[in-house]
């Protein structure tokens, strides 16, 4: 289900200006190759075939990748659904990376493909892009409602230098999104790399699924970058209580983690971190909670809450 280092990385020429060193030199990327998830289902003897999307990836996991995306969209929800996921087709290119994944959905498991036909491309930048409509973006059920998951303030301040020295790729390239999976003790478990953050996402969730360990409820995860709606979504899909981003939320993404229950953490870097969500989750070293010591009020109900209400 992996790759090898070479199908990741590319080497090229570049010319460099200004600094040390010869202008002519060469430089690591880390490689783009479109991958299309094509889906099998209905009865054994009559099997149809569908290809859901293209989205653009670096090569490695893909087919956790395939897993992780038909969890996400409520296709699937744990291995009893799959028959099986392999890579098919040719290999391509110079590095010789397989772009095909088919994985069979299991005898009942429906697939309305209406609902969730896409355009041809997804970029590698974003997992929502591409819907047909907003009725096709994936319900999030909320979290469920208990507060037994606590992280420590001092494990979230570690988080991102221990995410940092897994990334293999990026030490290469400096040019590639990670998603982690820690313990409420700051134990990191498993990590992804990919240069779209949602289809690193998907790689994480993608390899529990298939081992039957979803709903994470009791695992933090760690991203590399901002942290988007589609991120939360697939985060609060997986039964996440706590989201941590390095970089900045959006708005919406901050609703839906608000709505849903989680713990969303942003600017995770440098000692400091913002609770945009859920600050009950979090404690200081000291073991009272974050919330009360700093006088953090409940967030107020988003639009979309109070539009339901």
């Amino acid at each position: 289900m992996g790759s090898s280092l070479g199908q990741r990385v590319a080497e090229v020429p570049v010319v460099r200006i200004g600094g040390r060193g010869a202008p002519a030199s060469r430089d690591m990327l880390a490689v783009e190759e479109p991958l299309e998830i094509r889906v099998g289902h209905g009865p054994r003897h009559a099997r149809r075939r569908h290809s859901l999307t293209v989205t653009m990836r670096t090569p490695g996991n893909d087919v956790e990748l395939a897993v992780g995306f038909l969890f996400a969209e409520g296709i699937v929800h744990g291995p009893q659904d799959i028959d099986g996921a392999e890579h098919c087709g040719p290999s391509a290119g110079p590095l010789h990376v397989r772009n095909l994944v088919r994985v069979d959905l299991a005898p009942g498991v429906t697939l309305d493909v209406t609902r969730l036909q896409r355009s041809f491309v997804t970029t590698s930048s974003c997992g929502l892009c591409g819907k047909a409509s907003l009725d096709a973006l994936p319900r999030v059920p909320p979290l469920p409602g208990s507060d037994r998951f606590i992280v420590a303030a001092d494990v979230i301040h570690a988080l991102p230098e221990t995410l940092r020295r897994e990334q293999a790729v990026f030490d290469r390239t400096g040019g590639l999104h990670a998603a982690a999976l820690f313990d409420a003790d700051g134990g990191l478990l498993d990590v992804r790399e990919d240069i779209g953050r949602h289809n690193a996402l998907d790689k994480l969730i993608g390899a529990r699924v298939l081992v039957d360990e979803v709903p994470l409820s009791n695992h933090l995860i760690l991203v590399s970058g901002r942290a988007g709606y589609e991120l939360v979504q697939k985060a609060v899909a997986a039964g996440v209580p706590l989201l941590a981003a390095v970089g900045a939320p959006s708005s919406l993404a901050r609703d839906l983690a608000h709505d849903a229950g989680m713990t969303l953490l942003g600017f995770v870097r440098d000692g400091r971190f913002n609770i945009y969500s859920g600050a009950r989750r979090v404690r200081a070293t000291t073991g009272r909670d974050l919330a009360a010591q700093s006088g953090v009020q409940p967030l107020p109900t988003s639009r979309s809450a109070q539009k339901r209400a």
